[in-house]
C-alpha cells in the first residue's frame, strides 16, 4: 500500500473542492475522515457516504458548502448530535465538529466537548477508521495517520487507537463493529482487542436491539458469514442477544449414541446458502432453521436422538425472537417462519417423490418454493462424498417433479376453480358450513390427483360431494 503522504488523486470528487473553499471562507480546518479514506486504500469502489470533520462548527460548514454548491441542496441539521448532512451527486456527506468525548458507565451517550483533530481521531473506533485527508488549501490531500492505521490496513488487522477496554466499554456497539469489519473485510482482530471484547461482552446489553441487529445484518450479508458468527460466539456476544442459536451447541451422548452439533451445522448451512443468495431473509431462515431442535431434543432407547416437531416449534420461536430484537413483524418475518416450518418437507419428499406430495408442497410454499429448495440444498453438510452426491441428486429429482407438476396442475398460488358464489347459486344457499366443506373437498381432490385443476372436473366433483351432504341443485 502506498506510503506517499499526499493523496490528491483520492479527492477527485468535486464535493471536496467546495468543502475546501467553504472551510477557507469560514477560517476552519477541515478533513475527510473514516470510511472514505479507509476504502480508498482498500480500493473498494465509489463511496456512497463521506464523513467530514471540522475544527469548528460542522453545521456552519455544511451550510456554507450548500450555499456554494450549484444545486443548493437542503441541509439536514441534527442539533442533538452537532451534525449536519447534505446530498450531492449521489453522495451523502455528513459534517461534524471535532470533539472529545467522555462516557458514563451505564450509557453510550457521551459528554461531548469541542476538541481538536487529534481529540477526534482519538475517539474513533479503529485505527483504520482514524485515517484522515486534509481538505485545507495549505496541504490539500495530506494523509494524517497518528495510529499507523495504514500499516494495519496492510496487515489486515482490526485494532483500537487507544486502550481497547476503554474503547469498547465507552461505546459497546464498537464490539459488533469490530467483528462486522473482520467479517466484511476478511481482517483479523488484534488479540488484545479480541480479549477486550470478551471482557466487555455484557456491556452490549445497554445498546438498543435495533443497533445490534443493524450490525448483525451486515455480518449476515458478508461473503462468509460464519467468520463473524464464530467471532460473536467466541467473544460471548452472541449469547447476549441470540441465545436460541448458541443453545444449539454441544453434542450429547447416551448409550454410545451421539447427535451432530447443530450450532456448527447451522453455521455451515448459512455459509452454503450465502454462496447462492444475497437475500438477507433467506440467510436468516438458514440461521434459524434448526432453533427448534434445542427444546425438542429427546433420547429414546430404541431409536436414539429425536427432534420431533422442531420445525413447528422453531417457527413459533421466530416470532418471539423477531419481537425481542425489535425486527420487522411483517412479511419478512412470515417468510422466515414459513421457511423454518417447511424446512424438512423436501428432505422427507426426496425419499419418495409422489405427485400428491409435490402438489401439497407447492401449494403450501407458493412463490417461495425456489427459496425453500435453496435452503434445503444448503442444509446438506455431510462430509461423506457418496451421501453428499446422493442427497443432491434426490433434490434434483424433487426439482424436476415440481416443474412437471406445476406445468400440468398449476398449483402455485392456487385459486379454487369453483368459488363460493358458484356453490351458493347452484344450491341456493346462504353462507353456511357446507360451502366451506365443498371447497375444501375440491382442493383436497385436486391435491391428491383425483381430479385436475379445471372448472368442469371440479364442477362434476362438487355435484357428487353436495349430494352426499344432502344438497340439491336448484334450477333457475
Amino acid at each position: 500500500m502506498t506510503k506517499n503522504n499526499n493523496h490528491i488523486n483520492a479527492l477527485k470528487h468535486p464535493i471536496f473542492e467546495y468543502i475546501s473553499e467553504a472551510s477557507a471562507n469560514l477560517h476552519v480546518e477541515t478533513y475527510v475522515i473514516g470510511g472514505f479514506v479507509r476504502d480508498y486504500f482498500l480500493k473498494r469502489g465509489t463511496p456512497k457516504d463521506i464523513d467530514i470533520v471540522a475544527v469548528g462548527s460542522g453545521i456552519e460548514l455544511a451550510k456554507e458548502v450548500a450555499n456554494l454548491l450549484p444545486n443548493k441542496p437542503k441541509v439536514q441539521v441534527f442539533k442533538t448530535y452537532g451534525t449536519a448532512m447534505l446530498y450531492y451527486d449521489d453522495v451523502e456527506v455528513e459534517f461534524v465538529g471535532a470533539r472529545k468525548e467522555s462516557y458514563a458507565e451505564n450509557s453510550r451517550n457521551p459528554e461531548v466537548e469541542i476538541g481538536t483533530l487529534e481529540d477526534d481521531q482519538n475517539r474513533r473506533d479503529f485505527t483504520i477508521n482514524a485515517l484522515a485527508f486534509s481538505l485545507n488549501s495549505k496541504d490539500f490531500g495530506k494523509l494524517l495517520d497518528p495510529f499507523n492505521g495504514l500499516n494495519d490496513l496492510d496487515a489486515k488487522t482490526i485494532k483500537t487507537p487507544l486502550n481497547p477496554d476503554i474503547t469498547y466499554s465507552d461505546d459497546p456497539l464498537r464490539m459488533m463493529r469490530a467483528i462486522r469489519f473482520a467479517s466484511q473485510l476478511n481482517f483479523t482482530i488484534e488479540e488484545e482487542s479480541l480479549n477486550a471484547i470478551t471482557r466487555n461482552a455484557k456491556r452490549i446489553d445497554i445498546i438498543t436491539r435495533e443497533r445490534i441487529v443493524d450490525e448483525f445484518n451486515k455480518i449476515m450479508l458478508s461473503k462468509v458469514p460464519s467468520v463473524g458468527l464464530l467471532l460473536l460466539h467466541k467473544t460471548k456476544l452472541l449469547e447476549r442477544f441470540l441465545p436460541e442459536l448458541t443453545n444449539l451447541q454441544g453434542v450429547d451422548e447416551v448409550e454410545g449414541q451421539k447427535h451432530k452439533d447443530n450450532f456448527y451445522h447451522t453455521l455451515e448451512v448459512v455459509d452454503n446458502i450465502s454462496k447462492n443468495t444475497h437475500d438477507l431473509w433467506l440467510r436468516w431462515a438458514a440461521l434459524l432453521h434448526d432453533i427448534g431442535k434445542a427444546p425438542t431434543k429427546k433420547f429414546h432407547k430404541t431409536i436414539g436422538w429425536t427432534f420431533h416437531g422442531h420445525e413447528f416449534v422453531g417457527a413459533k420461536m421466530v416470532y418471539k425472537l423477531f419481537k425481542r430484537l425489535k425486527m420487522p413483524l411483517n412479511e419478512k418475518m412470515k417468510f422466515v417462519q414459513k421457511m423454518v416450518f417447511l424446512s424438512s418437507r423436501p428432505i422427507v419428499l426426496a425419499t419418495e417423490v409422489t405427485d400428491s406430495a409435490v402438489r401439497r408442497l407447492v401449494f403450501d410454499t407458493g412463490d417461495d418454493i425456489e427459496s425453500l429448495m435453496t435452503l434445503c440444498e444448503a442444509d446438506i453438510t455431510t462430509k461423506n462424498p457418496s451421501r453428499f452426491k446422493k442427497y443432491h441428486q434426490n433434490f434434483k429429482m424433487v426439482r424436476q417433479k415440481i416443474k412437471e407438476v406445476e406445468e400440468r396442475d398449476h398449483i402455485r398460488n392456487f385459486q379454487p376453480p369453483i368459488s363460493g358464489d358458484v356453490i351458493m347459486k347452484t344450491f341456493n344457499l346462504k353462507p353456511c358450513r357446507e360451502i366451506g366443506q365443498i371447497k375444501d373437498a375440491i382442493k383436497e381432490a385436486i391435491l391428491e390427483g383425483e381430479i385436475t385443476n379445471n372448472y368442469d372436473e371440479a364442477y362434476t366433483f362438487m355435484l357428487r360431494k353436495a349430494e352426499k351432504l344432502g344438497l340439491k341443485v336448484i334450477d333457475n
